[in-house]
């Protein structure tokens, strides 16, 4: 088991959607979300305000607030991610946007990982069964990950 994440917003939903949000407390032994990410699930779609809070879920103010050159790349959630994971010196940030991952690992050095590692960690770990299903089961959803992604995080997991 890993230990600290700091999450984005869309991995949350995207779990969330496929009934696997359970699945982060089984890999990290911390799950942290910035307060702008909450605020974020609150105001987002219909499936996200019906997700309840998980107990385990922690809910924390970065501070100071996400730097404005951050905010003038990135969206409020994945500036206040990289803030939170640099202010708390997180092991891993969860985000599934490009440029927020460009910026986490290249300017901030950071351990990123998107939906499709979750998803690839928790099939070897024997928690799931099929990667493949469950990517189908986003893009029914409406959530995309490129198929690139889904082939590789596929054949990384044995399928």
């Amino acid at each position: 088991m890993k230990d600290v994440l700091v999450s984005n917003t869309g991995p949350l939903i995207a779990l969330s959607m496929i009934g696997r949000l359970n699945l982060l407390p089984e890999l990290f032994s911390h799950v942290i979300i910035p307060s702008e990410v909450y605020a974020e699930l609150i105001a987002s779609s219909f499936e996200a305000r019906r997700m309840a809070k998980p107990a385990w879920l922690e809910v924390k103010m970065a501070q100071p607030p996400a730097d404005p050159l951050l905010l003038s790349i990135l969206d409020k959630g994945e500036a206040a991610v990289i803030q939170l994971a640099r202010q708390i010196s997180a092991d891993t940030v969860l985000i599934d946007e490009r440029k927020g991952r460009k910026v986490a690992r290249n300017v901030y050095n950071l351990a990123v990982i998107g939906t499709a590692r979750v998803l690839v960690d928790a099939k070897k770990m024997g928690m799931i069964h099929s990667v493949r299903e469950l990517f189908g089961e986003l893009k029914q959803n409406g959530y995309w990950i490129h198929a690139n992604i889904v082939e590789a995080s596929a054949h990384e997991a044995g399928e």
